[in-house]
């Protein structure tokens, strides 16, 4: 009896993303094949740098981030479709997915997109890998969408951020699916600030003023003045949440939530759901803590996932 086809599916999660690389280490470590592999957002970058051979490096690259290396990635343009161009994503694209187009990775690979107008799911998996990627992590109003066959596209989080259904459509006979927007809304929101959350408020500020000075070296005195508005959006002493807060926790109750529906829909054969419920949208500077939560949450899926594999195998 032949093997059943394992289908991966990697979950949109911004930040979060990085979790995706410890579920993977934990199934290699077992020696557990995945033949395909569907993802939206981080998941679709995660996904192409593991099967174009870049896991290591990417998750080298995650560990020595710092708040400085993830401005130097986030080429800040003047709004017109969004506040970050993309470009440089690009590079990063790049330097670790190791291949160029879809057809030459060694696991089939499928992301999931959204075109901005029609609403309608695009999936992507044949030619370029890197402009799939931007157009898969494109973030509506904070990153700028891509064209793609006529398609003006953005981030797939939007009408799928766990698509386990493309996954089956690819052929999977036992679906794997990793959720990393479990706990992104807060049932704890009334109550009294912790010290963790304060600690996190300082580091916010930090990266607040990195932002302010990454305006002013690129802009000059242009980005000295917009840099005063980027000031006051993250000022702490504003009643209201500044832009980027209100951008990402609405994508991520959004996303949480079109999750809860699909889910009922299409549920995966196996659920991993790292928790990772105090990162944000901009904290990619602790990949450490998602790739150990991943780790630890894919190797206890490990036994059911064998005996899912075990049980196909026998029928």
């Amino acid at each position: 009896m032949a093997q059943p086809k394992l289908g991966l599916v990697l979950g949109s999660g911004s930040s979060r993303g990085w979790a995706h690389i410890g579920v993977l280490e934990a199934l290699d470590e077992q020696g557990i094949e995945v033949s395909m592999i569907t993802g939206a957002s981080a998941g679709s970058f995660i996904a192409a740098s593991y099967a174009g051979g870049g896991l290591a490096g990417i998750k080298t690259f995650a560990l020595e981030m710092d708040w400085k290396r993830v401005l130097a990635y986030l080429d800040i343009a003047f709004p017109r479709s969004g506040f970050i161009d993309g470009k440089r994503v690009v590079e990063l694209i790049k330097l670790y997915t190791m291949v160029t187009n879809f057809e030459d990775l060694a696991i089939p690979v499928q992301m999931v997109t959204t075109d901005m107008h029609s609403g309608e799911q695009i999936v992507l998996g044949t030619g370029s890998i890197t402009e799939a990627l931007r157009a898969s992590m494109a973030v509506p109003g904070l990153v700028n969408p891509v064209q793609i066959q006529g398609h003006w596209l953005v981030d797939g989080g939007v009408v799928n951020p766990l698509p386990v259904d493309v996954c089956r459509e690819m052929g999977a006979d036992i679906v794997v699916a990793v959720n990393l927007n479990s706990e992104r809304v807060s049932k704890d929101s009334g109550k009294q600030v912790s010290v963790e959350h304060r600690s996190h408020s300082a580091g916010v500020e930090t990266k607040r003023l990195e932002v302010i000075k990454s305006w002013i070296e690129h802009y000059g005195s242009a980005g000295h003045a917009v840099s005063t508005k980027i000031d006051r959006w993250f000022s702490r002493d504003e009643p209201s949440p500044h832009i980027f807060e209100v951008l990402s926790s609405s994508l991520n109750i959004m996303q949480k939530k079109i999750e809860e529906m699909n889910l009922r829909t299409h549920p995966p054969d196996i659920l991993i759901q790292p928790r990772l419920g105090d990162m944000n949208f901009f904290d990619f500077d602790h990949a450490e803590k998602a790739i150990q939560q991943g780790y630890r949450r894919g190797k206890e899926a490990i036994p059911e996932i064998i005996k899912r594999i075990e049980s196909y195998s026998k029928d």
